[in-house]
């Protein structure tokens, strides 16, 4: 049975972060695996407390929960700044693949790397469009604490899940660390709220894409109305998320590095249907990992070779995902 008539894998990757011989040769085999024919893993022994992960859910549930103009009036003062508050109607990702639909059904917190230096590198002209300061609501009051540290945990994460990849290509188990040194991560809340209103024609929670970077972490919840991949067999098939896992998929970046070895999958967010809508709110923590704003993507070396010859032109990793960003929003943003 291939992985495209099961369900999303589940990876325990301890044994690779307690530094146990086999688990360093077994778990990337594994992810190797999924991502050459899915693109989605779900992982588990990932080392991210649940303390940790109850405090952002907490937060972010309080602050979804706060009236519409206290969540409005934290936002960037920059209209075309992908910083703090965006309510319902702000984007369509389905617009990233040229397909035009009615907005996504989402409300979105979004954050980029917190206290960054304010050095030559992160200030460059180049820069700015994706070094941006947060900007953070003050009530509720746990909400910057809990989700620096929730970043900071996704962020150790990704670059830990990038050392298995690189094991997993045949590369140095260091290849890609001077590539994700300075990252531009975002990390995106999520809320899909109870629809109580029918949504339009072609209309979804999210739109059908692909995510734009390296890698993405995403904390879930099995409510209606929820993720679903496309396999190479030309299915939508629903993902499920086990207590205490994230599922991980692969992005545009990673595919265009590995000549299309791995697929950054097509997903999208389902309604829930007419019956569950007015009950079936969803959040979602998702941590978009994307390299250096200046790191160069080309075809790896154990990528290619005769009869396979790179398929993508060289890309910078800032402006690729820039121009992702002004496909899908309503708004020309300049930031990430």
């Amino acid at each position: 049975m291939s992985m495209n008539d099961m369900a999303v894998p589940i990876i325990d990757i301890g044994a690779f972060l307690a530094g146990d011989p086999a688990g360093r040769k077994s778990i990337p085999e594994a992810v190797a695996r999924a991502c050459e024919e899915i693109g989605f893993f779900t992982i588990v022994g990932h080392g991210i407390g649940p303390e940790i992960v109850a405090a952002a859910k907490d937060a972010a549930n309080a602050f979804f929960d706060l009236p519409t103009a206290d969540k409005m009036s934290v936002r960037s003062s920059d209209a075309a700044l992908s910083r703090g508050y965006r309510g319902i109607g702000n984007e369509g990702l389905a617009g990233t693949r040229a397909n035009e639909t009615p907005p996504d059904l989402k409300e979105v917190f979004h954050l980029g790397p917190p206290d960054f230096p304010h050095d030559a590198y992160h200030t460059a002209p180049e820069a700015r469009s994706h070094f941006v300061d947060d900007v953070w609501p003050a009530t509720p009051v746990s909400f910057r604490p809990a989700f620096t540290a929730y970043y900071r945990a996704t962020e150790k994460l990704s670059a830990d899940l990038m050392r298995i990849f690189a094991l997993a290509l045949n590369l140095p188990e260091s290849f890609f660390a001077g590539k994700i040194d300075r990252h531009i991560s975002a990390l995106r809340i999520i809320n899909y709220p109870e629809q109580r209103v029918a949504p339009l024609p072609g209309q979804l929670r999210a739109g059908a894409h692909s995510d734009y970077g390296t890698l993405t972490i995403l904390l879930g919840e099995n409510q209606p109305g929820s993720l679903e991949v496309y396999t190479r067999g030309g299915q939508w098939m629903p993902v499920q998320f086990p207590p205490d896992c994230f599922v991980i998929n692969i992005g545009d970046l990673m595919m265009r590095w590995t000549n299309d070895r791995w697929v950054s999958t097509l997903h999208r967010v389902v309604n829930p249907s007419e019956a569950e809508a007015a009950r079936a709110r969803r959040l979602s923590l998702v941590f978009f990992h994307h390299p250096n704003y200046d790191a160069e993507v080309a075809c790896i070396p154990t990528c290619a070779g005769p009869g396979s010859p790179p398929r993508y032109p060289p890309v910078k990793a800032g402006p690729y995902r820039s121009d992702k960003y002004k496909q899908a929003a309503n708004v020309k943003p300049t930031a990430a």
